[in-house]
């Protein structure tokens, strides 16, 4: 059983490495990989998936592969440019030769509605996605970069510090001891991979620490490099955010505006521009934004540090620069500058982004909770870790979610718990990166009342899960891995993520001295809020002296999950598959 395909559970990734794979002979024309695929694509020719395991540090003359058409007749090859081939990456690691990608199966279909505005989506967010460890002292990298696309996301954050000669642009974490790399070579690599696990909308956020002309040369080199997979807005504002739909294989940036730019309409005092500025004005060299737009677009707490503080002030208006710059921003960026109540405040003739750290978002939902949740059905909420997890870990996404923050953004290097919750939420909807909200979520009352997560909520669905038996572990793992002298003693735990109510864990009994353990046993969760609810599994090895042995873990979508018996693929710590460790569970949703 636990080979069979057809058994599998609602996220269950690629059932072999495509590292062991044959490449196709040079002559061959190059395959394009395919990313989710919509209903209306399920005819189209299926492609080997790009492998997401640890990355080899690349070099500059690392060879790149050249751009593959995408597969003909295709819906998304008419929204925009066809995607670059997403190569393979290669590892002579041992031990990832028997795990697979945490990416779900290419064959599940996106089946949501895709054209909502973005604001009706969560999306799978990165948090400093070029750090390769601790936001201390680690290495800057497109590798990280790269293995986050690989394995879905859609939102990359690159933080833009001039370079020691003050003539280009580096990327690295400022204030800290953090190695740069050039932010041409993270460009490039985002182009190569951009659509490589998903062909939804990839969104750049530039973290700006730069000058006027370094501005300048950014726009430059964003526009050169992604040509035209980026996305232009056509107005100043938008009064609502295009749909992931309309931006399929489309590059968009978000930050704030250039800061010349808005000191300049600040002191207008949002008067009309005269002269030669009206001019400009008039001929779109020159637009008007929101001159309440501040500095920057996370921090204001001594450990929370993110986003676009400790600016270099450029005195000179430069109209020209600016708007190059300006131009290229889809979704304009702040913070919270005043009252919580005032940041929260919707414009209904524009939309924007706004950041919060997760001890500022901790703050605001206990006096603010239905104001965020009335910002999030029109504009974007950014939640970021806080400045003290110099380590990369990371925090509980579910309260952000509950308040309808789109992008939760984590430390993809911090393997623990939280990001394993993260890995598991966007197995949702074929894995493209963005899950349609809750409808409770999105609705207004006729007094303008919106969904409070405090209130106590009835079950609305009752899930029960029956735990038959695992294998898998003789075949993965060494026979002294667990015990060096007996086999193992495995025990399951089986248990829900969501909202405070449905959060339990429960366990088997241990089975000793087996290595294809036979528990049997049912467990059941009542839900009040099964849209957002998790299902947690994981097997551990009873050690009566030390500390318990990890087995394997997954964590599904409780919406998604194939009803009936199915094989569970576990994986390791990371997110990796192993090659052959599974669960065989029952699922039943009433």
């Amino acid at each position: 059983w636990a080979a069979t395909p057809t058994a599998t559970a609602c996220a269950s990734p690629a059932s072999s490495d495509p590292r062991t794979r044959t490449r196709p002979p040079t002559s061959a024309p190059p395959t394009q990989p395919p990313g989710p695929r919509t209903a209306t694509t399920a005819s189209a020719a299926s492609s080997p998936t790009c492998s997401a395991r640890t990355l080899p540090r690349q070099t500059a003359s690392s060879p790149r592969s050249p751009a593959a058409a995408p597969p003909a007749g295709s819906p998304a090859s008419s929204a925009g440019p066809p995607p670059p081939r997403c190569p393979r990456s290669t590892t002579s690691s041992a031990s990832s030769s028997r795990r697979t990608s945490t990416r779900p199966s290419p064959t599940r279909f996106v089946h949501q509605d895709m054209s909502a505005p973005i604001s009706h989506y969560y999306v799978f967010t990165g948090h400093n996605s070029y750090l390769t460890g601790n936001q201390l002292n680690s290495d800057s990298s497109d590798v990280p970069i790269i293995a986050a696309l690989q394995n879905g996301v859609r939102v990359i954050e690159l933080d833009m510090w001039p370079n020691s000669a003050k003539n280009c642009v580096d990327i690295l974490h400022g204030g800290t001891l953090t190695a740069p790399v050039e932010i041409m070579r993270c460009l490039k690599s985002i182009k190569e991979y951009a659509f490589c696990a998903s062909t939804y909308p990839l969104v750049i956020t530039l973290e700006d620490h730069l000058t006027a002309d370094l501005q300048a040369k950014v726009a430059g080199m964003i526009t050169e490099t992604f040509g035209d997979l980026l996305y232009v807005p056509s107005s100043d504002t938008l009064n609502e955010f295009p749909s992931p739909e309309a931006l399929m294989r489309r590059i968009i940036i978000s930050t704030k505006p250039p800061q010349e730019y808005r000191e300049f309409l600040k002191a207008q005092g949002d008067q009309k521009i005269s002269g030669n500025a009206d001019k400009l004005a008039e001929e779109g060299n020159l637009r008007r934004i929101d001159s309440n737009a501040d500095d920057s677009d996370g921090k204001d707490e001594p450990d929370d540090e993110d986003d676009e503080e400790s600016e270099e002030e450029d005195p000179k208006f430069q109209p020209d620069t600016a708007c190059e710059y300006r131009k290229l921003i889809t979704i304009h960026a702040g913070k919270p500058k005043g009252r919580m109540r005032d940041a929260l405040k919707v414009d209904p003739d524009k939309v924007r982004r706004l950041s919060l750290s997760e001890t500022q978002l901790g703050k605001a939902t206990a006096s603010h909770g239905a104001d965020i949740i009335r910002f999030t059905q029109r504009n974007i909420l950014r939640i970021y870790p806080k400045g003290t997890r110099i380590n990369s870990s990371n925090y509980d996404p579910m309260k952000a979610w509950t308040h309808g923050a789109q992008m939760v953004a984590f430390n993809m290097q911090g393997h623990d718990k939280s990001l394993r919750l993260m890995q598991g939420f966007f197995r949702a909807n074929g894995g493209c990166g963005y899950v349609k909200k809750p409808d409770f979520l999105l609705k207004t009352g006729p007094n303008g009342e919106v969904f409070d997560p405090k209130a106590s909520l009835p079950v609305k669905k009752t899930l029960k899960v029956k735990v038959y038996m695992g294998d898998g572990w003789r075949m993965d793992f060494s026979k002294t891995h667990f015990d060096a002298f007996s086999p193992p003693d495995f025990y399951a735990r089986v248990g829900i993520a969501g909202v405070r109510a449905d959060c339990v864990m429960k366990k088997t009994r241990t089975i000793e001295d087996q290595w294809v353990p036979v528990w049997d046993e049912e467990f059941t969760f009542p839900l009040t809020v099964p849209e957002l609810a998790l299902l947690r599994v994981e097997v551990q090895e009873y050690d009566m002296s030390e500390k318990h042995d990890f087995g394997g873990q997954t964590c599904l979508p409780v919406m998604e999950l194939k009803q009936g018996i199915r094989a569970v693929p576990l994986h390791d710590r990371k997110g990796n598959r192993y090659k052959s460790v599974r669960l065989l569970m029952r699922f039943e949703l009433i």
